[in-house]
């Protein structure tokens, strides 16, 4: 399972006490899921959310890329077949063929970038496509 999160201490707005958030994303029977969650150190204050199939929100992507860097995404081999490639890309909940065209160029150029577990969702579906690819992190 391809999975990545992050903790963060805040101030709590109940108490004024330390609020531990973890945050991340992870793959779940093919879906990209994120959950957030917080507790409070100092008073009952506490949640868990979790969501799958969309768009993780911003903060929680945000969060990831400062804490592990960026994650790219690139083909291995110029023989790669377009047309698997923008059939992989479609099967991407979300994604219009315009945004899927527009990926697929990424892809042939500099690669795409995003966090891990995005990055690997797509390389499973590209590999599903016979389309041989490379994810590459760098540290922070």
């Amino acid at each position: 399972m391809i999975t990545q999160g992050v903790k963060i201490a805040t101030r709590c707005d109940a108490c004024g006490g330390v609020l531990i958030r973890g945050m991340g994303q992870f793959i779940d029977r093919g879906l990209l899921c994120w959950g957030t969650e917080g507790v409070c150190t100092s008073c009952t204050v506490a949640w868990c959310e979790e969501d799958s199939g969309g768009e993780t929100p911003e903060e929680i992507r945000q969060a990831l890329l400062s804490e592990h860097g960026a994650a790219r995404l690139r083909l291995m081999g110029p023989e790669t077949s377009p047309v698997a490639v923008l059939r992989a890309l479609r099967e991407v909940p979300g994604l219009t063929l315009t945004q899927a065209r527009a990926w697929a160029d990424e892809l042939k150029s500099t690669g795409l970038v995003g966090t891990l577990v995005e990055m690997e969702l797509i390389a499973a579906r590209l590999r599903q496509r016979s389309v041989r690819v490379a994810v590459e992190t760098s540290p922070c």
